[in-house]
């Protein structure tokens, strides 16, 4: 456990530096995160409260007050190399899906390459532990590789949010630089939308702490534990159900906190199932993550093990060999991804989730509503075909949790219905995800179907098919 020199930036651990060319030292800016050369360490900087006032409505405008340079040290002057933004080309989603048909590599992260990183080797670009050092996570680093609209530009200069910023080169070069309304931009790009905390709206919608036995441990089915190692995570998403927690260094694997969390387990005998998230259990090292599960594995009624990652989707380079022949010693063992729009199914990701499914572990993915991302039925049925080529199973389509300041993302549950009518029927059954609402205060998954019950008449049970047709089934027993 490394800790910077101000007493009150706890980092969370990522580990030993690989192997390899190691290429120039990260770039230190105030407000980024502190980095240890001996040993990679990643933190998001504890955050004070700070007022600011947009409109009529005051929002709580968290920002850094502390200096997170190594030792104390003055920051020098950052060196991020500052490039124009051009205009998208006409012909920009043409050739990234023209790259995804190929299984080469995405054009436009080539391009963004050449532009933004010309001096990274290709062992650089591709070592996980790079990308996750030259995050985007400045104001200044936003405005070099995209156009920010005045409420981009807001949000991050006053860091009015609770939830930190962060977006890794890779997928920062699937972001649009000009459309401020594209899909993938309005998950990573913080907005003063974010500001606006609406009735209902709650920092823990889920009643997560409630029902957190130990720290570090949510305990709210009977047979299942949600472990949560970490709060670190590669690419923040504006719509993260514990944005209250996520990347402020507070939720470290440190052996104290992961032996209470064992020993809860370990008398908690109901518990067969145990889901690993955060965070992203992911951005541990190899043999920190193996560690974890080892010491799972260890406990008789630990039945089987989940892990909850974005890292396909957002750092597909994270999926090394040398990973997947470790989980695949802990079988039975199930990942549950993260994918929300098709333009995340890139050739690189195609890659990652193959060398998963080889490793023999199955993949589900775990889709989330959103307003202006993915909510109508052809942007839902390209993303769910796309996950079935990537031999990723599309398990279920969240309504987004109201946690503050998500309004903007949120839609009508009715929405919701009407894509899973829309691809009912339409399409292949594997590619129908579940729709549920994860009820707030900690009632759990909740699914929501389409009206299929039309009535009864007599002996005869009235149901409903996708094309809204009435048909007789013979029931006389529900009489």
């Amino acid at each position: 456990m490394n800790e910077c020199a101000d007493s009150n930036c706890t980092l969370a651990t990522l580990e030993e530096e690989p192997p390899g060319p190691k290429g120039p030292p990260p770039t230190y800016l105030s407000n980024s995160s502190a980095y240890s050369h001996s040993s990679l360490t990643v933190a998001d900087p504890p955050l004070a409260g700070t007022v600011v006032e947009y409109s009529q409505v005051t929002v709580t405008a968290l920002r850094a007050t502390i200096d997170v340079s190594p030792g104390g040290r003055a920051l020098p002057a950052p060196r991020w190399r500052r490039f124009p933004v051009t205009s998208r080309s006409t012909n920009w989603r043409d050739s990234v899906e023209a790259s995804r048909r190929s299984g080469s590599t995405n054009p436009r992260t080539q391009a963004f390459r050449e532009r933004h990183f010309p001096t990274a080797t290709d062992e650089q670009w591709n070592d996980w532990r790079w990308q996750v050092r030259h995050r985007i996570r400045t104001p200044e680093q936003f405005a070099s590789v995209i156009n920010l609209s005045a409420a981009e530009h807001n949000a991050l200069v006053h860091g009015g949010t609770m939830l930190p910023v962060g977006v890794t080169p890779y997928y920062m070069s699937l972001v649009d630089p000009e459309d401020v309304g594209q899909p993938l931009r309005k998950t990573v790009v913080p907005t003063t939308a974010e500001f606006t905390r609406m009735p209902g709206e709650a920092d823990d919608p889920l009643g997560e702490d409630g029902h957190s036995p130990v720290p570090g441990l949510v305990h709210r089915y009977p047979d299942r534990a949600l472990m949560l190692p970490l709060d670190f995570c590669s690419t923040y998403c504006r719509y993260c159900t514990r944005s209250r927690v996520v990347g402020h260094g507070e939720i470290v694997p440190n052996e104290a906190r992961l032996d209470a969390i064992f020993d809860y387990l370990e008398h908690a005998t109901q518990v067969r199932d145990v889901l690993i998230s955060g965070g992203d259990p992911l951005a541990l090292s190899d043999d920190r993550l193996e560690a974890i599960l080892t010491r799972l594995r260890s406990i008789p009624h630990i039945e089987f093990v989940r892990i909850g990652t974005k890292m396909p989707a957002v750092l597909p380079q994270r999926i090394t060999p040398e990973l997947c022949a470790m989980l695949r010693r802990f079988h039975p063992l199930w990942m549950s991804l993260h994918f929300v729009h098709p333009d995340e199914c890139t050739p690189e990701s195609k890659e990652a989730c193959g060398r998963l499914a080889d490793a023999g572990i199955p993949l589900g993915s775990q889709t989330v509503l959103l307003q202006g991302v993915n909510d109508n039925v052809e942007t839902m049925r390209q993303l769910v075909h796309r996950l079935l080529m990537m031999r990723v199973r599309p398990y279920y389509l969240y309504q987004c949790d109201p946690i503050s300041g998500s309004s903007h993302f949120r839609t009508p549950v009715s929405r919701g219905l009407e894509i899973i009518a829309g691809l009912r029927g339409y399409t292949t059954g594997y590619a129908v995800p579940t729709y549920v609402i994860d009820a707030p205060g900690g009632g759990g998954k909740i699914p929501l179907q389409v009206d299929s019950v039309v009535g009864r008449d007599g002996d005869d049970l009235l149901i409903r098919n996708y094309e809204g047709k009435t048909f007789r089934y013979p029931d006389p027993m529900g009489a």
